[in-house]
């Protein structure tokens, strides 16, 4: 196994039925904030860590997502035509931002079926997992962290953040022992538990960095409730043949998923844009003060 990892997987096969009838022809990682879809954000998050070889799990009516990424000469010419520049320099890194391939499900069996479809592109190599609707923001440094735990440690790295007891049945949740700083080793992880049995308030968010080894795990994984393979018994069976760390955070994750997390990363991005960000604060205070 080499210690840096240069390849991340997206899954974004899910329906998104939270967001009908918004998701019923446009892909939910395809909503925008602001003016670039969700799932732009995190392929530019796994760039901007050095991770350059991109693989989208994708799903049935997904072809917007390939097109996205993918170069549009006719709109490029249209652009150039036009004199719009800027905006022909913005699509064009776009298509070079990174190698970006897609690969689909084919039926839905679970997050960690979505992940152990990657395993030929892989190989042999370490990989991250970034799902495709959870918004990191890149300055608290989340997925770096956890890059450098790997590369330190050579054994898989999860992303925890504390929860609300009463939301934990909603998550994978992990017993932990502090190790050093946000890096945790892990005791146990379980899937969904009930608030009574959760053994701690440590939620599992959308950020992981594997081995190979997570591929043999997934094989041999039964399938759950629903008839899907879980990432977490995935993982519960990898913390059997050696340690597993958590790496812990506080801020700057939002679930795309979630209407609530959605407008929140929206005014988010939005306030941090230099060419929209100071009008809009105004605007915003403004609002909230008449409300």
């Amino acid at each position: 196994m080499t210690s840096r990892v240069t390849k991340a997987v997206i899954p974004a096969a899910g329906l998104g039925t939270r967001f009908l009838p918004a998701t019923k022809a446009v892909p939910k990682e395809m909503l925008p904030l602001v003016d670039k879809p969700a799932i732009q954000y995190v392929v530019e998050e796994a760039v901007g860590v050095g991770l350059t070889d991109i693989l989208i799990v994708t799903g049935r009516n997904k072809s917007s997502i390939d097109d996205h990424f993918d170069r549009s000469p006719e709109l490029e010419r249209h652009l150039e035509a036009g004199g719009k520049d800027d905006e022909l320099a913005v699509i064009r890194a776009l298509a070079e931002l990174a190698e970006v391939h897609t690969v689909r499900q084919g039926e839905a069996r679970g997050l960690g079926h979505a992940v152990g479809v990657a395993r030929r592109h892989i190989g042999d190599e370490p990989f991250a997992v970034l799902l495709g609707d959870d918004i990191m923001d890149p300055r608290v440094g989340v997925l770096a962290g956890m890059l450098r735990a790997f590369q330190e440690r050579q054994r898989a790295v999860i992303a925890l953040r504390e929860v609300p007891r009463e939301q934990i049945s909603l998550y994978g949740c992990a017993a932990v022992e502090v190790v050093d700083g946000p890096l945790v080793r892990l005791e146990d992880i379980v899937e969904k538990p009930s608030p009574a049995d959760a053994p701690s308030d440590l939620a599992v968010m959308g950020r992981y960095v594997f081995g190979p080894e997570i591929f043999d795990e997934i094989e041999r994984t039964p399938p759950g409730k629903g008839g899907e393979i879980q990432l977490t018994d995935a993982i519960k069976r990898l913390l059997g043949e050696g340690e597993v760390y958590g790496y812990t955070f506080r801020e700057g994750r939002y679930d795309v998923g979630n209407k609530q997390d959605y407008l929140r990363a929206t005014v988010e991005v939005a306030l941090q844009r230099e060419d929209l960000g100071p009008a809009f604060r105004e605007w915003l205070l403004h609002r909230l003060g008449r409300a």
